[in-house]
Formats: structure tokens, sequence, C-alpha cells
């Protein structure tokens, strides 16, 4: 089998690599075994084609290459496997802006979005924004492939990766309009889980910890509902619990977004409380002042 052949930009980023690790063109060119004008003509195209021209590499004492800002930026990113560097993510990393590469929870989508957007604008940080559920951002973030991600725990393993815990929540019933639970608890300050016998129910997808959390709420108490629907978001349990006249047990998200005015909400009443908490993941020892900043944010009373 032929070699493979890498596209034209991984073979320019090869160089500019091989020259920041070796700290001259000619190691460079030696290491790679080309002549040095193939290093310097690579590391040329790279600038014209990433930065305008702006020079990533730059004479440093003793005529050792060092690198620029844009080049740091640039070096930095780019510790992750190839077939994940295409140009537009090369042009971000190199840019003169701050690029924030965050990845969310759709539903801490509908709560922080707007929060983090602004504190971006504000800030003058260019957001390039992707949505996952946990073992995806986490595995991005293990890549490099994610500057910052939030996420709810509890979380897959995470090696390789910092976490930080910004909010924690309780668990709350809620019901939608017109189910019976709406009617006969109206005036209850709280809920138990044996309140619930017999209703229609919308659990969480089997694979969710909470539909697990759930079942064994209900099997621990010996209550049986009627399950009506599965969801694995918030953007989608609040049509369900209207549609069927349902309740559902979830985190408790008012501190961050209300929930809406039709839809009823009590405390969960647990002889042991349980709670969940929203984290701010990132690759270990690599929070880009851009993501630190958009967390130091995160880190205020929403």
């Amino acid at each position: 089998m032929p070699p493979r052949k890498l596209l034209r930009h991984l073979v320019w980023l090869e160089s500019f690599t091989a020259a920041v690790e070796a700290g001259s063109i000619d190691s460079a060119a030696e290491h790679l075994g080309v002549a040095r004008s193939v290093v310097s003509e690579h590391i040329r195209s790279l600038e014209m084609a990433l930065a305008d021209g702006a020079t990533l590499l730059e004479r440093g004492p003793g005529r050792r290459l060092q690198l620029t800002a844009r080049g740091e930026r640039l070096f930095a990113g780019t510790q992750t496997p190839l077939h994940q560097l295409d140009m537009k993510r090369l042009i971000d990393l190199a840019s003169a802006e701050p690029v924030v590469r965050l990845g969310l929870n759709p539903t801490l989508s509908l709560s922080l979005l707007g929060k983090v957007a602004q504190d971006a604008a504000a800030r003058g940080l260019k957001l390039v924004l992707s949505f996952g559920g946990p073992h995806e951002l986490t595995r991005q973030v293990q890549t490099r492939q994610l500057d910052l991600a939030l996420d709810f725990t509890p979380l897959p393993p995470h090696e390789g990766v910092e976490s930080e815990s910004l909010l924690r929540m309780p668990f709350v019933v809620l019901a939608g309009p017109g189910s019976a639970l709406a009617s006969s608890a109206a005036s209850r300050r709280s809920l138990h889980v044996r309140d619930l016998g017999g209703q229609p129910f919308v659990d969480w997808l089997r694979d969710d910890p909470y539909g697990g959390a759930n079942s064994a709420r209900f099997a621990a108490h010996g209550v049986t509902v009627s399950e009506v629907a599965r969801v694995e978001s918030f953007l989608l349990l609040y049509d369900l619990l209207r549609a069927f006249s349902a309740c559902a047990i979830a985190p408790d998200l008012r501190r961050m977004h209300p929930f809406p005015p039709d839809i009823h909400a009590w405390p969960l009443e647990e002889e042991e409380p349980q709670a969940v908490a929203v984290v701010a993941l990132w690759p270990s020892g690599a929070l880009s002042l851009g993501a630190s900043t958009l967390l130091d944010g995160l880190r205020q009373p929403v």
C-alpha cells in the first residue's frame, strides 16, 4: 500500500511544527530530509494562508526561532490528530482575534448561551459553537477539538480533562397543565415519589442517568407510574408534559432559566437528597485565555 499523502496544508504544518521543535530552519530541514528552502517555503505558505502573511515564527535570543503570539495559539491548538485539522480550524487558531470553541449540552444552550454570547461579544471573542451529549463533549475536550465544554453531571471518565462544578441543582417534580397531579397537588409545597403512583410519566432515555435514578426511586418505594414518553433534553420535555397531561422528575433549572408559566413545579422530597451539577470541562493544562474569560463569567451568579 503506498504511503498516505498528506493534504497540502498539513505538509506546511509539519514543516512549521518541526521548526518550532528543532529551533531552526536548518535543523527542521535535516529532520524532515528536505532542503532548507522547502521548509522556509512551507512556513511562508502557512503564514499567507492562515494569517494574511503575518509571521508565526521570529528570531529570538541566539537566533533560535521562537513563536509569535499567533504562532503560539496555532502550535498549541494543533497538538491533536491530523484528520481534525482542516483549514478553517487552522485559520481560527492563527487568527488575530481570539477564538473559543465551545461545546454545550443542548439543554444548557437554552439556559446559558445568551449569557455566554453576551460575554464573548463584549470581549471581542469569536465563538465556534457545537452541541453534544456527555460522551461526545468529553471526547472532543480530550482530543482538544473544544476549548471549553458545559454539561451536566454525572459525566463519563475524563482522563486528560480538567473540570469545575459551577452550579448544583436539586430535583423537582414537574407537571403539565390539566394533569391530575396539577389539580390534586396544586396547594402542596413539595411532593414525594409516592405521590406519583399511577400518574402518566415522562422519563429520560434508558441510557440517561436521570432515567436510571427515577427507576431506582420508584423501585425503592414500590411506586408504579404509567410511562407515556421518554426524552433526552428539556428542549423536548415541556411539549410532552402538555400533550400527555403528564408529570416528570427533573433537575431544577430555575436558577438559570425559569420554567414555562403553565408548567407546575414542586421540590422533590427525598430521604437522601440528590443533586445535579453544571460542569465546565477543558483540556488538561490548556485553558486558553478566551475560554478562561468565558469561565470567569460563568462563575458569577446567574
